[in-house]
């Protein structure tokens, strides 16, 4: 039989009292504990409950109403709101425009921030280490200006540039020759209202995810750049393999964040085009939800529309999840967790032979 010496880390180790089936036993509950829980969960769970989740009960509540919103006067009707909102041609029309802007708003806003981001991270020469371009700072502080600008503020310029008579927009075109844009309404036509106003949205966010992005990427280990160019890797197979799996929780988060955005689009678009656009082609839920409640006076419609759009948004938010789970996005941690597993049964294998 192998003896073992003790040495001070051995007998300074105290085993765990389990009880029955193996299981550690619950820690006693002491002030500091429940004071603990209470500052750091019970707190935020109040606040949470209280803003959030009964406001969201009571718009529900108010959604099977025919409150007309000054008055203390309602009757229950059901969801009578619900069918009418879904047989409401307008309304449909506002959903569709607002599901366009939750599929190309993101993808496009976080494909022009990831290529501004790579270039001003990991677009230096490419021989020594691996770094940025010349200026990186400037443009990176170039970049987030618009977004510094106050979302009303960008949607009012814009729509002084794109005015047909004196906008900027058409007077640089027809100042290199295309004449056929002199008077042009870029927001009164319905084939270019919709594309306008996107255009507008991804201008004013771009520069803070390209932030976001470049944060995220200067947190990858250089040893993997450096690893991929003496492989032969050039820039776009680097990012494809090593720059965009690195910052993935980044590039989720920030699609759910532009999806909302998105979503709503309410500052930008009421900015540009309050009346809806041509034929309602750039008419958002919350631009309707307006309409309904303050012109209206049908606030118990409107609110239904509200719960509406925030189970609309709910619904992205788990897609969005879903597909990162489903392409592998949860693969990473747990490869990361399975070698400290597997040392730490190792060892319990060890001490128990």
């Amino acid at each position: 039989m192998k003896d073992t010496i003790p040495t001070a880390e051995t007998a300074s180790r105290r085993p765990e009292p389990a009880a029955r089936g193996g299981r550690p036993r619950r820690r006693k509950l002491t002030f500091d504990r429940v004071t603990f829980f209470l500052a750091f969960l019970g707190v935020p769970l109040a606040i949470f409950v209280i803003f959030v989740l009964i406001p969201f009960g009571q718009a529900i509540f108010w959604a099977m109403t025919d409150w007309r919103g000054f008055s203390p006067d309602y009757n229950f009707v059901g969801f009578d709101n619900f069918t009418k909102m879904f047989q409401d041609d307008i309304f449909l029309k506002a959903l569709r425009n607002v599901a366009l802007l939750a599929v190309f708003v993101p993808l496009v806003t976080l494909t022009l921030a990831l290529g501004v981001a790579v270039a001003i991270t990991l677009g230096g020469p490419g021989k020594g280490p691996v770094r940025g371009i010349r200026g990186a700072s400037f443009y990176r502080i170039v970049s987030f200006f618009p977004y510094v600008v106050p979302a009303i503020i960008v949607g009012l310029i814009w729509a002084q540039m794109y005015d047909p008579n004196a906008g900027l927009l058409n007077g640089v075109l027809t100042g290199v020759g295309l004449d056929q844009f002199d008077t042009f309404a870029w927001l009164g036509e319905k084939a270019t209202a919709m594309p306008a106003v996107m255009f507008v949205i991804i201008w004013g966010l771009v520069g803070f995810y390209a932030v976001l992005f470049i944060a995220a990427i200067k947190g990858v280990p250089a040893e993997l750049y450096e690893a991929a160019r003496i492989d032969g890797a050039g820039r776009f197979r680097t990012t494809i393999s090593i720059t965009l799996p690195a910052i993935r929780d980044s590039v989720q988060t920030a699609y759910i964040y532009l999806g909302i955005a998105a979503l709503d689009a309410f500052v930008y678009v009421q900015a540009m085009v309050p009346n809806g656009g041509p034929d309602n082609s750039t008419l958002t839920i919350s631009q309707r939800l307006f309409n309904v409640a303050f012109a209206k006076q049908q606030f118990g419609y409107a609110t239904a529309m509200g719960v509406v759009l925030a189970v609309v948004t709910l619904v992205f938010a788990a897609l969005v999840f879903l597909v990162n789970r489903l392409t592998g996005g949860g693969e990473r941690e747990t490869k990361r967790k399975a070698p400290g597993s597997r040392a730490r049964r190792a060892a319990a294998k060890g001490g128990a032979g």
